[in-house]
């Protein structure tokens, strides 16, 4: 049986026995609810996207027992990878690793060898609990570091025109961005800023309003909680 397990549990699809499909996709299936549960760890999720990855490697290893030792396993495999296009919206580094991771198990579990499939989650899922425990890969966050956004009038001048009160009230400071609003009668200003202590944003506020003719000013914090887009 061991044996079995190593070198696979069937090398065709005339080989798929009852027994066999029943091991490959439920070894899918634990394997995926798994790394679910990995996933979860220290991370922000949706129940929809939890649920997603538990049952991916179940519904990848189908498709790909159905079609072992077939000409078409190729086109099929390149087939599957496009299933990270489920998302409607961007997913972020970690959730579209957490898809491949998902698919590469199912991948494992569908070409009939379970066992490879539990060796390589059990590395990645350990690597992954530990990488993200670790502070590995964080960057030095500035409890003072804000993004700013301000709207001026089309027709201010506005390179330099905030440049003494952001002398008085912050550390560092550099413009990011200019984007025209309100069909091109205004201009939104955004930059990267560090306050020079906290709690003077109402005050640097009050000043940029005299410059910028009382329109809006919006500070928000720098977010750092990774989520990068792929």
């Amino acid at each position: 049986m061991f044996d079995t397990v190593i070198q696979g549990i069937f090398s065709s699809t005339a080989d798929i026995t009852l027994g066999g499909f029943l091991i490959g996709v439920g070894s899918a299936l634990v394997l995926g609810i798994a790394m679910a549960f990995m996933y979860m760890y220290k991370n922000k999720y949706t129940k929809s996207f939890v649920i997603t990855l538990a049952t991916l490697p179940a519904i990848v290893s189908i498709v790909i027992m159905m079609v072992s030792g077939s000409i078409g396993a190729g086109v099929a495999v390149a087939g599957t990878f496009s299933l990270v296009r489920f998302r409607s919206v961007p997913g972020t580094a970690k959730e579209i690793g957490s898809i491949f991771l998902a698919m590469a198990v199912g991948l494992a579990c569908g070409m009939g060898y379970p066992l490879y499939a539990l060796i390589f989650a059990v590395i990645m899922g350990v690597a992954n609990i530990v990488l993200t425990a670790a502070p590995f890969g964080e960057s030095k966050k500035n409890e003072l570091d804000r993004v700013m956004h301000i709207t001026v009038p089309e027709d201010l001048e506005y390179a330099g025109i905030f440049d003494d009160i952001f002398v008085k009230y912050l550390t560092q400071y550099k413009m990011i961005q200019v984007k025209t609003t309100n069909l091109g009668s205004l201009n939104k200003l955004t930059y990267n800023i560090t306050l020079g202590k906290a709690g003077c944003e109402k005050q640097m506020i009050d000043e940029l309003r005299c410059r910028n003719g009382n329109l809006e000013i919006n500070i928000t914090s720098q977010s750092t909680d990774g989520r990068e887009q792929l």
